[in-house]
């Protein structure tokens, strides 16, 4: 079964959160898919990967770019996977059927939208249904992560 992690973003807004996440994900040699709502948000996360950080890299790509399938990091707003990931990574708030090839889930959402949070309890309940393995990390003030039993 695949491991699923929901970070509950409480002070920092998804495009401060997610290239951290990517980061640590690249270092352990995870390929990853950025699932997002729509394409102005693939455009927008985009952007971002190249310029969060003036002394970091995060080598991504999209539907509009060249290679899709040598990209460690592939973002869009689709249903695809053409660099054969390892890891998916959810802001849109979607529920896929997970392929045995994902090692990783994560399911990115926002804690300041009531809609938001009721829906990933909803998906909480359904992967634990189907007996996947789940773990829950709640932002902290300073934008770092703790885990929550």
């Amino acid at each position: 079964m695949t491991e699923i992690s929901f970070y509950h973003l409480t002070t920092t807004p998804l495009e401060r959160a997610l290239p951290k996440i990517l980061e640590k994900s690249l270092a352990a040699g995870l390929r990853s898919v950025v699932m997002v709502e729509n394409e102005e948000q693939a455009e927008l996360l985009n952007q971002v990967c190249w310029t969060y950080d003036p002394s970091a890299f995060l080598p991504h790509g999209g539907p509009n770019d060249p290679y899709p399938e040598k990209q460690p990091i592939y973002i869009t707003s689709k249903p695809e996977a053409p660099n054969q990931p390892n890891m998916l990574v959810v802001t849109d708030g979607s529920e896929l059927e997970l392929s045995p090839e994902l090692k990783k889930v994560i399911d990115l959402f926002d804690g300041q939208n009531p809609a938001s949070v009721e829906k990933a309890r909803a998906r909480w309940k359904n992967y634990k249904t189907a007996g996947h393995t789940l773990t829950y990390f709640k932002q902290n003030e300073s934008g770092g992560w703790a885990k929550q039993e």
